[in-house]
């Protein structure tokens, strides 16, 4: 199972990366925040469109690695309609798998955005994988800073 789950991670993360979803600026935005992880040299920028408490709608542009690249296109996949309660207790559990001291039992839990489990095998990368997520996280705060730094 754990080569079946390490073979779909590998997958998943380069279809993200030759085909990132929701990569494009949006101008009607109403947050936006710049993301830059210095170590590794990642830089997005994430739009989130709030319309009644609801994520109407999400996208962002930057340059970064595989890891940065695919977390953020897996986000904006997830977070599309989701009421900003639901976007922040799925940012809590994407924060726990990426960044808990024990790996999670059943990451598929999380539907696609479990495979991001596998960065946990390379602790170099999980800033890569961290910063989509501390970006939205800024974002949905009331005083949204214009940018934050994993460092």
């Amino acid at each position: 199972m754990e080569q079946e789950l390490r073979d779909l991670y590998q997958e998943l993360i380069l279809d993200h990366v030759r085909h990132p979803r929701n990569f494009h600026e949006m101008a009607d935005a109403t947050r936006t925040v710049e993301g830059h992880n210095p170590l590794c040299g990642d830089h997005l920028r994430l739009f989130v469109k709030l319309e009644a408490g609801r994520i109407a709608d999400v996208s962002f542009v930057g340059e970064g690695c595989a890891i940065s690249t695919a977390s953020a296109s897996l986000l904006t996949e997830a977070l599309k309609g989701k009421t900003v309660e639901e976007a922040e207790t799925l940012l809590s559990k994407m924060v726990e798998l990426l960044t808990a001291s024990e790996a999670p039992t059943d990451p598929m839990a999380l539907g696609k955005l479990g495979v991001l489990a596998g960065v946990r095998d390379y602790p170099s990368r999980v800033k890569c994988a961290m910063l989509p997520w501390r970006t939205l996280e800024a974002a949905l705060s009331d005083d949204a800073p214009a940018a934050i730094s994993t460092e």
